[in-house]
């Protein structure tokens, strides 16, 4: 609809609407040139502000894409982030099992060799077969994520932007068959250049498995240290939804329903219209059964979207007015006498508001904790004198004082806040209430029944029903999707590399069995080749955990804006996330080192 401006109205405290402006940029024109050319006419607009507001307008310029998507651009970079780690730990693997595979085969490569066939020859037999491998194993990996893709935008919660437009195409299929057709040629192409010498044909072997042997401890000091980053850094995300999920909200959520009625502006247009629709609404639903309190709002709480206005707008009687600002935003609502019972909000000091306060004859007030200790520090702020948004409107009595309720999501304090009486009040002239309601029954039994009567009065409105631990959960849904992939990350990489470990290990046994073998039969009992084994794993996690610390050091200093009640670089966590590691480590050497404590000296001093 066309946007009307009354600069009358808008000069008012009270029902001053926000506005926003958007404007296209002519061509070659960034966004530091428009601050520049927007600067003096802002000063201009300063100067006719309210002296109190002068200081505390600042102009701000950003282009529309980053005022999209500056709440979800660092968690992407560091989903993307961990996606890479756990490739590279991928790519470890891979090239762990391919160097194997290619030590396995260096006889049969230089039977080959001395046969005929060129390095060349060499070299395409070997490309041939990573190639069929990364073919399959890319289309393979498309067609899971095409799956996975469904599942995660299925559970991921609204407004991360653009996420429905999340999908395999041809960009990301071609990236992912070159990513696999790149890791098998690297990998599977780089053994075969090595020309294998003659003396391996004569089972000389031992050097070249121990150079190559170096090269996948390296492989598997590398996957450590990946998947301790990426563990030390779920950790404070965990720890952090852990504490926003238990923070305090300043009220009980369970067993409460509440209804969000849209007016619109048709039928409703004068504040008594919607008094008297409220008030009927009100009286209808507290016939249902198994109600024990109802109250209606005009907004409620943690949704930040009250109404509001400035400290310095609130005078006190018998005091002078704030000196200097605007002392910040105070919120407020109307409400009717049974909204604190119906949230189970404590008043602290005084009383809650009764019906007779809905008198026209009557002005009472309730204060958020936080703006009575604003207001009347050290003093008791039942029985004072307000006047809210300096007119000459009334003195309002101060008749409570109400605990501290989260308002703006449940990563903020408890702001300045103030409550009033829902009543036939132009200055309360709204176009959409909410019903709370506080049952002991089934909560979506009574929903059914709060819809049927709402439409019972007006089948035309849109109506919204959920139940109050809905709508505080829903504040937590974005930080436990980050959480929740960023742990899917750090799995599949302790996963991975538990897979890389036992490869090795088990290809160490297998490729020393004949020494074993040797040291079993001069005299070494189990236990010592078990610790022989072990002690080259132990070595691999100690560096891998060193790296692996340091490289969490720094990118968990990423996550800080993230977090909520969380250090990002705790001692705890850091200290799991090693012991997790080498804990698994230990489990994936053991059933290789299992292996070489049953090995036959016998067997193995006959092994060719």
């Amino acid at each position: 609809m066309p946007q009307a401006l009354d600069e009358t109205q808008q000069r008012k405290s009270a029902p001053g609407a926000v506005l926003r402006t958007f404007a296209r940029l002519k061509p070659g024109v960034d966004v530091r040139q428009a601050i520049a050319a927007l600067q003096p006419w802002f000063e201009l607009a300063v100067s006719g502000a309210p002296p109190e507001f002068r200081k505390e307008i600042h102009l701000s310029v950003r282009n529309l894409r980053e005022r999209q998507t500056s709440d979800a651009r660092l968690a992407s970079w560091i989903l993307l982030g961990s996606v890479f780690a756990v490739l590279l730990v991928a790519y470890a693997n891979v090239a762990n099992l391919l160097l194997a595979r290619a030590t396995v085969r260096e006889r049969e490569l230089a039977v080959r060799a001395a046969l005929g066939a060129s390095r060349a020859r060499l070299a395409q037999q070997s490309l041939t077969e990573s190639l069929l491998l990364g073919v399959l194993g890319g289309a393979a990996g498309c067609g899971l994520a095409a799956i996975l893709i469904r599942v995660f935008v299925s559970i991921a919660p609204e407004g991360i932007p653009r996420l429905q437009q999340a999908g395999l195409d041809v960009r990301v299929g071609v990236f992912t068959m070159l990513v696999a057709l790149a890791s098998a040629m690297v990998f599977g192409v780089a053994p075969a250049l090595y020309r294998p010498s003659a003396e391996i044909m004569m089972g000389k072997e031992q050097m070249s498995a121990r150079r190559g042997g170096y090269l996948r401890q390296i492989l598997v000091v590398a996957e450590i240290a990946i998947s301790i980053v990426l563990l030390a850094s779920a950790g404070p995300l965990l720890r952090s939804l852990w504490k926003l999920q238990n923070a305090p909200t300043g009220m009980e959520t369970e067993n409460v329903l509440t209804e969000q009625i849209s007016l619109g502006s048709h039928n409703y247009k004068e504040a008594a219209q919607q008094f008297a629709f409220f008030t009927g609404l009100e009286a209808r639903l507290k016939r249902l059964p198994g109600v024990t309190a109802l109250a209606v709002s005009d907004s409620i709480p943690p949704s930040g979207q009250m109404r509001s206005t400035i400290l310095a707008a609130v005078e006190v009687a018998g005091r002078p007015a704030l000196a200097e600002g605007t002392g910040g935003p105070v919120g407020w609502r109307a409400v009717t006498p049974d909204y604190f019972s119906a949230l189970a909000i404590p008043i602290i000091e005084g009383r809650t508001f009764r019906q007779e306060d809905r008198l026209p004859t009557e002005d009472p007030i309730i204060l958020g904790e936080t703006l009575a200790r604003k207001l009347f520090s050290g003093e008791s702020a039942v029985g004072k004198q307000v006047r809210l948004f300096k007119t000459p409107g009334p003195w309002r009595t101060v008749v409570g004082v109400a605990a501290n309720v989260k308002n703006d999501g449940l990563q903020t304090n408890g702001d300045p806040e103030f409550y009033l009486p829902w009543k036939n009040d132009p200055l309360i002239n709204l176009h959409a209430g909410y019903v709370i309601v506080r049952t002991r029954m089934n909560p979506m039994s009574v929903a059914s029944w709060m819809r049927s009567e709402t439409g019972a009065l007006d089948a035309t409105l849109p109506v919204t029903i959920e139940t109050m631990t809905q709508r505080v959960g829903k504040l937590a849904e974005r930080p436990r999707f980050n959480a929740m992939l960023l742990c899917l990350f750090a799995g599949i990489a302790v996963l991975l590399a538990a897979v890389g470990i036992y490869g090795v290990i088990g290809f160490l046994v297998l490729e020393r069995t004949r020494e074993i073998g040797v040291r079993l039969a001069l005299g070494a009992t189990p236990q010592s080749i078990l610790k022989m084994v072990l002690s080259s794993v132990a070595r691999c996690t100690i560096g891998g955990a060193m790296l692996g610390l340091l490289g969490a050091w720094f990118c968990t200093r990423l996550l800080e804006s993230l977090l909520f009640e969380a250090r990002a670089h705790d001692p705890v966590i850091f200290a799991l996330a090693i012991f997790s590691l080498v804990a698994v480590a230990l489990c994936a050497a053991w059933i290789p080192a299992r292996r070489a404590m049953r090995v036959d000296p016998m067997i193995a001093l006959r092994y060719e």
